[in-house]
């Protein structure tokens, strides 16, 4: 039997925490995509595939058509690396970007100082910096593999309380994981942005911890980040008022 969740939400706040990825290869599309959806919801990712498709240029563009861009690049390397290319998400404007948790506390106490660093001394705003436990498409199994022996919550716990001491603004889990992520950081600043939503009728694809827009959102998530469900649909604003009408 299925489990009625109560959400105490607006139309418009939810919008407001929708995250639409614009997982497409070309600019035309993704700039179709932002004019068809921009004031429905509240921001749009970009993340590998159109990043190394159209580069930077892209994000330059969507940010100054005056909507929010979260960086989906999960950047991850030594300190200073890391920190330099968070240097350079800072200048294109965007809302937030992201780090593998896994880098570690030192890799991401740098990436802050550099970014506020260099807000204060260009007058930029400075982005959301959050930091990326464990993947969607990822199993204990998955984690054996590459020698973590821990649970997937486990892990993400782990990894979230690292984020939050390391000064961060919050991470990206499934929502499974949400409630537990609260319990460990107490802080209610603390974001949590889940990927893997689905509307109710919708396969899994290749994610593996999935979840719809009213659970993830009764489980306390701050922003839900969709996909193919929508950018895929034939009509994508029906589909965006269907997948919030299931809340």
């Amino acid at each position: 039997m299925d489990i009625p969740f109560e959400v105490s939400s607006t139309d418009s706040d939810i919008r407001d925490r929708i995250i639409v990825a614009l997982d497409v290869d070309s600019a035309s599309d993704a700039l179709s995509i932002a004019r068809e959806l921009s004031g429905n919801i509240g921001a749009f990712k970009i993340g590998l595939q159109l990043f190394t498709s159209c580069g930077p240029a892209v994000v330059r563009e969507i940010v100054e058509s005056g909507v929010k861009v979260f960086l989906d690049l999960k950047f991850h390397d030594i300190p200073n690396t890391v920190a330099n290319a968070a240097v350079e998400a800072a200048r294109l404007g965007v809302w937030m970007f992201n780090v593998h948790a896994a880098g570690g506390r030192r890799m991401m106490e740098q990436t802050i100082d550099a970014v506020e660093d260099v807000c204060n001394r260009e007058n930029l705003k400075r982005p959301l910096i959050i930091g990326v436990t464990v993947l969607t498409s990822s199993d204990r199994n998955l984690l054996a593999e590459t020698g973590v022996l821990s649970d997937v919550e486990s892990q993400v716990v782990q990894l979230a309380r690292l984020t939050s001491e390391s000064g961060l603004d919050g991470v990206v889990a499934s929502p499974h994981e949400v409630a537990a992520v609260r319990a460990a950081v107490p802080n209610p600043g603390f974001l949590t942005v889940t990927p893997g939503i689905r509307p109710i009728s919708a396969t899994q694809d290749d994610q593996k911890r999935v979840t719809t827009v009213g659970q993830a959102l009764a489980n306390g998530s701050d922003y839900i980040v969709i996909g193919r469900p929508i950018v895929a649909a034939a009509d994508r604003r029906a589909a965006l008022e269907r997948i919030i009408s299931e809340v």
